[in-house]
């Protein structure tokens, strides 16, 4: 388990974590860049497999409902501008 990067959409695992677009080309990008251990500090290669599964299962958000997803709320006619000063 040490060295891989596992996906946790609820963002409940401890330890440090990294952001990515669930998007393969974004994976991809990544790993090119050698950008998961710089972001999460570790001493050598880090195994991505896992988190490639979930990225290219089939279906909709391979990562679920995230955050941000959802109807989007509604937007009331009468809002007002206040003024900063």
């Amino acid at each position: 388990m040490a060295g891989d990067v596992l996906p946790d959409p609820r963002r409940r695992m401890p330890g440090r974590g990294a952001w990515l677009h669930p998007d393969p080309r974004c994976l991809a990008k990544a790993e090119k860049r050698r950008a998961f251990p710089r972001a999460l500090r570790a001493p050598g290669a880090v195994d991505v497999q896992a988190l490639r599964a979930v990225l290219d299962a089939p279906g909709g958000d391979p990562l679920g409902a995230t955050v941000g997803s959802g109807p989007p709320r509604a937007v009331e006619g009468n809002r007002k501008q206040v003024d900063p000063s």
